[in-house]
């Protein structure tokens, strides 16, 4: 079994070999991998790299580690003949040196870039590649995971043949572990910086991301897993990797490749936009607070500069209030350090009240306030106006639909009404939302509220049910329109079963959905399901006022076997389906008949426990008698 499980490694096709794989001589993928000290992430690295099922080759170039990684490169090299080969150099200090040697030596059609602490889902290079080859891409991003590292989210919502640059997310993403075509970047002379020990790989992304006429995305499965060193020892992890002033002065060079290859317009705002708002203005938020006097004013300067260069009306016009902000107090380092408090504050927020009012309206109550960081220079900061926003959860890359709802009073005590009424279905969360000095902070409401508020009973409005809950694990407040996530309260109880001619069931019953009953048209049908088949059968349902409903089964339709029996409602969602409850003494007797020679029999009956109503078809046939007879 050992044996077995090492063949499938070194091999990477789960030691299955075919005469079509033994006469390929190409290589799909050439894997690159950096390595300097990494010996204790390096087994799981190429492991992960060895069972991808693809034709690959791994180039690793070993920048002149000291702490036993060569040893083990050797070992795995003089394993894996023909896969692994090692590239020896002397230690460069960064990255960029030792994948340009790699991207040297590589021979596949595509290539990938992995760093030795980190690694690949088993099928990571086999979706990607596929992906690339269905639709000739030029550039392949395969979803990234982080382990206690943050990792890009906004372009991985969905799987994408083609996403162009201009109307999706992944410019957003300008690290170099994605699949590249190796054509282009030799076509185009793509490298990394050698000069830079941070943002060398931005560099190299952005000038593929130029040339690239075919961009995809594999979203829908885990292709690389990011992760954070436990000892600290990874350039990024290293004091000063991300220094304000150092970044914004690195970042200018890419945007000067990207603008020589764009012309002006609305392509090239949309990838500016991503520059202005993730290098050059983040560094106006919190590194702006941590820096010292002498240094804030050289980060304001580079962005200064970074505007006059490069900021159009439209990349002004795709900013939010706070950049524009920003832009106008560039000159007032005062007024940067108070936008940067703001943006960083703490919302603190406490639900007060949360009750059913009038006309089926939802009373939200509650008070909030902003807390500066704690920094020498701590402002008091005054809350503005207050309101309170709806977001309906989506996971669509769009942005999420939002309803704002006025409120009276302010901070110290706030209170609005939920129509929810007009909401459409679908689940919606609760934010509270603050202005303090033109800049908007939003924050979920209801994780901390007072112990005496209970969880509001659900509600049928206009024939929806309504469903306030508070999320777990956090506890925040959201409004379920339809029974999407949480589960309908409701009961239906049998009153009362009879036999009617033709062999047909009567069933009459209540039903209660929360402390309501559900108006006429909710009612869909009854419906019965076969228990280890699944088969189902539905029938009509005649409702009163009340909640009151019968139905008539015609038993003798269905089949042989345990079907158990549910009311199923429409309450603006997904259909809703509720047991039937029954008690033994609404139960009617059992029935046999005959039809021609065929004798069927149903027992309806209560089942222990709970007792809900269900029935057992049986049918006896000549056949079944004369096997009987012969057993």
């Amino acid at each position: 079994m050992a044996g077995t499980i090492l063949e499938r490694v070194r091999t990477g096709y789960d030691g299955v070999a075919t005469a079509q794989d033994a006469s390929r001589s190409d290589v799909d993928v050439s894997v690159i991998v950096p390595v300097h000290n990494c010996r204790p992430y390096l087994d799981r690295c190429l492991t992960s790299l060895l069972v991808q099922r693809v034709s690959r080759e791994i180039v690793v170039v070993d920048d002149g580690s000291t702490d036993g990684s060569a040893e083990l490169l050797d070992l795995y090299a003089s394993h894996h003949r023909g896969v692994i080969r090692v590239v020896r150099q002397e230690h460069s200090g960064g990255a960029g040196r030792p994948r340009n040697v790699g991207l040297s030596h590589a021979r596949g059609r595509y290539v990938f870039f992995c760093d030795a602490d980190d690694y690949l889902g088993p099928e990571a290079l086999e979706r990607m590649l596929a992906m690339a080859d269905r639709n000739n891409s030029d550039v392949v991003l395969g979803k990234i995971v982080g382990h206690d590292r943050r990792a890009p989210a906004s372009m991985f919502h969905e799987n994408a043949d083609r996403a162009p640059l201009g109307d999706s997310a992944v410019y957003n993403s300008l690290s170099c572990f994605k699949l590249f075509r190796r054509e282009m970047l030799e076509r185009h002379t793509i490298r990394f910086d050698e000069t830079l020990l941070v943002g060398e790989d931005v560099i190299f992304t952005t000038h593929a991301y130029c040339h690239a006429d075919v961009i995809s995305v594999v979203a829908d499965y885990d292709c690389y897993h990011l992760v954070a060193r436990s000892d600290g020892t990874s350039i990024m992890q290293q004091p000063g990797s991300r220094d304000p002033v150092s970044w914004l002065r690195m970042i200018k060079r890419p945007i000067e490749l990207m603008v020589c290859h764009v012309r002006p317009g609305s392509l090239r705002d949309h990838l500016l936009r991503r520059h202005f708002r993730m290098d050059a203005f983040s560094n106006l938020g919190r590194p702006f607070l941590e820096a010292g006097e002498a240094q804030r004013k050289e980060i304001a300067a580079e962005v200064a500069d970074m505007c006059e260069r490069w900021l159009t009306e439209g990349v002004r016009d795709r900013l939010p209030a706070i950049d524009r902000s920003r832009i106008a107090a560039l000159q007032d380092i005062d007024r940067l350090v108070r936008l940067a408090h703001v943006e960083s504050a703490v919302v603190r927020r406490e639900l007060t009240e949360l009750r059913w009012g009038q006309e089926g309206r939802l009373l939200v109550s509650g008070r909030v306030s902003l807390s500066a960081l704690e920094r020498g220079d701590r402002p008091e900061l005054a809350v503005g106006r207050v309101g309170l926003v709806l977001r309906l959860r989506s996971d669509a890359p769009e942005p999420p639909a939002e309803l704002a709802l006025p409120v009276t009073g302010d901070g110290e005590g706030f209170t609005a009404l939920i129509d929810v009424a007009g909401l459409p279905s679908g689940v919606w969360d609760v934010y509270v939302n603050v202005e303090c000095e033109g800049v908007t902070r939003l924050a979920r409401l209801g994780s901390d509220r007072d112990e005496r508020i209970a969880q509001p009973v659900p509600r049928v409005v206009d024939g929806v049910v309504v469903l306030p809950y508070f999320t777990r694990p956090h506890g925040n407040l959201s409004l379920d329109i339809g029974g999407h996530v949480v589960s309908v309260p409701g009961s239906v109880r049998l009153t009362r079963t009879r036999w009617m001619l033709g062999h047909r069931l009567a069933l009459d019953g209540e039903v209660v959905v929360g402390t309501a009953t559900p108006g006429r048209h909710a009612v869909r049908h009854l419906v019965w399901r076969e228990r280890w088949s699944g088969r189902e059968r539905r029938e009509p349902v005649a409702v009163r006022d009340g909640g009151a409903f019968a139905s008539r089964q015609a038993v003798g339709r269905l089949g042989p076997g345990t079907w158990d029996a549910y009311l199923e409602l429409d309450l603006g969602g997904p259909p809703t389906r509720f047991r039937i409850e029954a008690s033994a003494e609404s139960i009617v007797p059992p029935r046999t008949w005959w039809r021609g020679l065929v004798r069927r029999s149903v027992r309806p009956y209560a089942t222990a426990g709970k007792g809900r109503l269900s029935a057992v078809v049986r049918t006896f046939t000549p056949r079944a008698f004369l096997q009987r007879l012969l057993r």
